[in-house]
């Protein structure tokens, strides 16, 4: 008498060899992340920074951090670690200018969402104005020195005001970190104004620093990148990076609109819009106050 055959029940069969499969290309897409994450760690690191009033910030000032980041991730040139903003001393004196301490506290309030972009407040505790050039070599000098000493580097004094706007992980290796600065179009094209810019901070801005500038669709900066000699000596220090979608909210017209009572929701961050109905910055006129009895003759 012949034995009976029992063959395997082809649907448990198939399901482990979907399992099987399945296992394998997780083993695959493990093994392509940490090469990518190993190639990514061999990238130049570099960082940010973006000087200015920041009275108040907003959506825009921090839109131009993640489109700058997402740049150089998308070429894969370069390992961005971390963004750092400056605002401007209070002897400044723009018209408009909140006071240094309300401009910082709505940057806190504007960055506590994000977990790379940090409030720098070196600027404005020193004793006057600061040239931009001298504050991106301040916060250059800082960051090697924290890299080069294995500490957070500089005295006591400095560790105070900065150790909250140190980029994270500076010390997974001894690599160099270039600290670069970040604007707008209008900034780049303000280097022709006479008398604005010293050519020697241009120079040494765009030489040992290097520029990023988010520009506005249908500009031409690279034009005025050619019509400036020490531009165009070290153009190849600049990055120009066109933002595809346009927002022209700025500062100045929060502070118009505001002045008019008229409604700024969802123009700004809510805490930051808050802070400044509580402080009732930028002569704020409250919506809802009541309207005036009307005249009986």
């Amino acid at each position: 008498m012949n034995a009976k055959i029992s063959w395997p029940n082809h649907n448990i069969t198939s399901a482990a060899c979907r399992w099987i499969g399945i296992y394998k290309n997780r083993k695959k897409t493990r093994k392509m992340s940490a090469f990518i994450e190993e190639t990514k760690s061999l990238l130049p690191r570099i960082a940010f920074i973006a000087c200015g009033c920041f009275s108040p910030p907003t959506p825009m000032h921090l839109r131009m951090f993640e489109i700058a980041r997402d740049h150089f991730e998308m070429q894969g040139t370069h390992r961005v670690v971390g963004g750092i903003i400056s605002p401007t001393h209070d002897s400044y004196g723009k018209k408009g200018l909140a006071t240094a301490l309300d401009r910082c506290a709505m940057v806190k309030l504007a960055t506590q969402s994000s977990n790379w972009i940090r409030l720098s407040d070196w600027e404005v505790h020193q004793n006057q104005w600061m040239r931009t050039q001298a504050v991106l070599q301040h916060h250059q000098n800082y960051i090697n020195n924290h890299i080069n000493s294995g500490g957070p580097g500089g005295d006591d004094e400095q560790d105070t005001h900065l150790a909250g706007w140190l980029p994270r992980g500076l010390h997974e290796s001894r690599d160099p970190v270039r600290l670069k600065l970040l604007c707008g179009g209008d900034l780049l094209e303000s280097f022709a104004v006479p008398g604005l810019w010293a050519e020697a901070d241009i120079e040494d801005i765009v030489a040992n620093h290097g520029l990023v500038v988010i520009t506005r669709a249908g500009s031409n900066p690279g034009k005025f990148i050619f019509d400036s000699d020490i531009l165009t000596k070290y153009q190849n220090n600049i990055t120009l990076i066109t933002n595809w979608v346009p927002n022209e909210v700025s500062s100045s017209l929060i502070r118009r609109l505001l002045g008019r009572g008229q409604s700024v929701k969802y123009l700004l961050d809510d805490l930051v819009l808050e802070y400044i109905k509580h402080q009732r910055l930028f002569n704020f006129k409250s919506q809802d106050a009541p309207a005036p009895p009307e005249c009986d003759s």
